[in-house]
């Protein structure tokens, strides 16, 4: 009888050293997750498998995920879980505001898992997280990253914008030609014409936008995005390094080096981003505070220098 050879596992590749990260470990870090599951939250953090989740909470910054931790989509470099999501929760609006409060925080990150299940995407939801906070938070400001609310955008970015968030961020994730293999659920003009609607609303709204690098996009390709979103009058771009979160999630293709992504920073400056974040470990809502205070910074003195 013949032995039967277990299959090989698939191999993973090795992270070079600019990469890695600590463990998550503090008690903060402790505390912000006991916190999370007390008012039944969600974070980001925890369901992208962040890199980043042991500094940001280890100095109380964590980005809240509402309705719900599951996804009604399935892109190929998320980590969050897909299915049938739960019902929304009317008690998360007054829950993100409790976190808010207990941890001090000056400013807030609100993102969600797509639910293409409701009429509005859940547009609504984000806006009674903003009126709780604009109530009982009225010194934190918010920042909100939304799904792309597919074939409703209109009426939800309506609804959003009279809500006045700080900052208004959806991510287009990669370029174009890798939508149908990573982000086959969206439509990458689709994402454009959200953030440029965005700005039209009200222009007084930071618009923000980022995509990961070693996905196989072609040089060329970044810097056409970056074209793009500066025609759509992006303010804030983030570039940062695609991790694969298990083997059955979309392979790395290559890790970009810290010079790399220098490099690209110095590009989307030269083309009028009011800020730009680009490094291995950039993720959308890393130093979200400290970037906001940059990015309003920079608006003032751009402001200044036109009225002069």
């Amino acid at each position: 009888m013949n032995e039967i050879s277990p299959l090989p596992r698939p191999e993973r590749q090795r992270k070079p050293d600019w990469i890695r990260v600590k463990a998550p470990t503090s008690e903060m870090v402790a505390e912000t997750r006991k916190l999370m599951r007390a008012k039944n939250l969600a974070t980001v953090c925890e369901e992208a498998a962040c890199p980043n989740m042991g500094e940001c909470w280890s100095k109380k910054h964590a980005t809240v995920m509402i309705l719900g931790d599951t996804c009604t989509r399935a892109c190929a470099f998320c980590n969050v879980k897909t299915g049938m999501p739960r019902a929304v929760d009317p008690m998360e609006p007054q829950h993100v505001a409790d976190v808010a409060i207990q941890m001090g925080l000056e400013h807030i990150v609100i993102t969600s898992v797509d639910r293409d299940d409701l009429p509005d995407g859940g547009a609504m939801q984000f806006v009674k997280v903003i009126r709780a906070l604009r109530d009982q938070a009225p010194n934190t400001t918010i920042e909100i990253l939304t799904p792309d609310f597919r074939n409703k955008h209109e009426r939800a970015l309506e609804m959003i914008v009279d809500a006045r968030p700080d900052v208004f961020n959806h991510n287009l994730e990669t370029v174009p030609r890798n939508y149908p293999m990573i982000r086959p659920g969206a439509r990458y003009y689709a994402s454009l014409r959200l953030l440029e609607t965005v700005k039209k609303l009200d222009p007084s709204i930071f618009t923000k936008s980022g995509i990961m690098l070693g996905l196989g996009e072609e040089r060329l390709e970044v810097h056409q995005v970056m074209d793009d979103m500066r025609s759509a009058d992006i303010d804030f771009l983030t570039m940062g390094q695609y991790l694969q979160p298990t083997p059955k999630h979309a392979k790395v293709q290559e890790f970009v080096p810290p010079q790399g992504f220098d490099a690209y920073a110095a590009v989307a400056r030269a083309k009028g981003f009011l800020l730009v974040a680009s490094s291995p470990l950039t993720r959308s809502s890393y130093h979200a505070g400290d970037d906001f205070a940059k990015m309003k910074a920079a608006r003032d003195a751009k402001l200044a220098r036109a009225a002069s």
